[in-house]
């Protein structure tokens, strides 16, 4: 980990957490919410803005170190619709940081 250079700030994670409003991944709110990342350290991935989404413990545990696509499709969530999601939230971030 100490290898990446992980660049999300404190306030882009705020960010995530409000326009996501829950889980990234089921949609839960009223709980705790995790950085995770959806390319997972482990395979290259780093904390940046277009690497991470807020992710419920259990989504988080799960999930661990899988890739995202084929994750979502054994839990039976919908990958596709998350990673429209994911590329608008990202594209409108993104365009708001500059």
């Amino acid at each position: 980990m100490a290898l990446q250079e992980h660049d999300l700030t404190a306030a882009q994670w705020a960010a995530l957490k409000l326009v996501w409003g829950g889980c990234a991944y089921c949609g839960a709110t009223g709980t705790a919410l995790q950085k995770d990342c959806v390319l997972p350290i482990s395979r290259g991935g780093r904390y940046a803005l277009a690497n991470v989404v807020p992710s419920c413990r259990s989504c988080n545990t799960s999930k661990c170190n899988s890739e995202v696509t084929s994750w979502m499709r054994r839990k039976k969530l919908d990958e596709r619709d998350f990673l429209l999601r994911q590329a608008e939230i990202h594209q409108a971030l993104a365009a708001d940081s500059d």
